[in-house]
């Protein structure tokens, strides 16, 4: 799907989202896991992890493995092709107690946040999805208020044992 977007300085490029409801059979040849990896890990920031835990998380969301895969959304400027952002959800692989989907990254290049990219690929993974959604987020994260606007309601506290 192809938007415009206005830029920071008032004139209008596009954006074209591509959605992949990935498993091991239709991806592999068709995704640069590095390029992807790379983005998440340069624009998340402080909000990211490694790499070798974004490429794990990718992995997942290809199917590697015999896992049970899952969504990948990316935006590309029209014109000349650059990543603009990148969402990687993951099948549970359950439902009920334990949520259908985990949106386990999002980011939008940060050169253009702030002009509605990452609201149109949080809308193409919320439609391309079957079940509900869980996702972490920070309380200070700038996102948390577009989770919110977008219906995402936090239902627990989460606490870890970092072993």
């Amino acid at each position: 799907m192809t938007l415009p977007f206005p830029s920071r300085d008032k004139k209008t490029f596009m954006i074209e989202t591509h959605t992949f409801e990935t498993n091991r059979e239709n991806t592999e040849s068709t995704i640069d896991k590095t390029e992807i990896v790379n983005f998440l890990h340069r624009h998340l920031e402080q909000y990211g992890d490694p790499e070798e835990d974004i490429a794990g998380a990718l992995a997942y969301c290809m199917g590697e493995n015999h896992k049970p895969g899952g969504l990948l959304i990316t935006a590309r400027q029209k014109s000349t092709q650059e990543l603009a952002g990148v969402c990687i959800i993951n099948k549970t692989g359950m439902s009920g107690y334990i949520p259908e989907n985990i949106l386990v990254y999002i980011a939008t290049d940060s050169r253009l946040r702030g002009q509605g990219i990452g609201k149109k690929i949080m809308q193409e993974a919320i439609s391309h999805t079957e079940g509900d959604i869980a996702l972490h987020c920070e309380p200070d994260n700038p996102a948390f208020h577009l989770y919110d606007k977008l219906g995402f309601r936090s239902k627990y506290l989460e606490m870890r044992l970092k072993k």
